[in-house]
């Protein structure tokens, strides 16, 4: 199963691609996080269904001195699972 999340809130210079990369990491997803342009934080992560509900929890939950306002969550075709490797942060250095 693939998904998307858009994450919104205080997400931004506060740590939060790696705190993703990390719990996603150790879940064993494969996918990406990234900031958007507007402020956001964007998710595609791909799995089993019970795992991306884990890595959804720790996505709301947030990390420390992060703020989660909403999560919005969409489910992608099982196709995009081919575009994607180990999980990674796009974007940084």
């Amino acid at each position: 199963m693939v998904r998307y999340f858009l994450v919104k809130g205080r997400v931004q210079g506060v740590g939060f691609r790696w705190f993703v990369h990390r719990e996603a990491a150790e879940l064993g997803l494969r996918g990406w996080v990234r900031n958007t342009d507007e402020g956001h934080v964007e998710v595609v992560a791909s799995g089993d269904p019970e795992v991306l509900d884990e890595l959804k929890s720790a996505i709301k939950k947030g990390s420390r001195g992060s703020r989660v306002d909403a999560v919005i969550e969409q489910e992608l075709d099982e196709s995009e699972d081919e575009k994607l490797g180990p999980f990674v942060i796009e974007g940084a250095w």
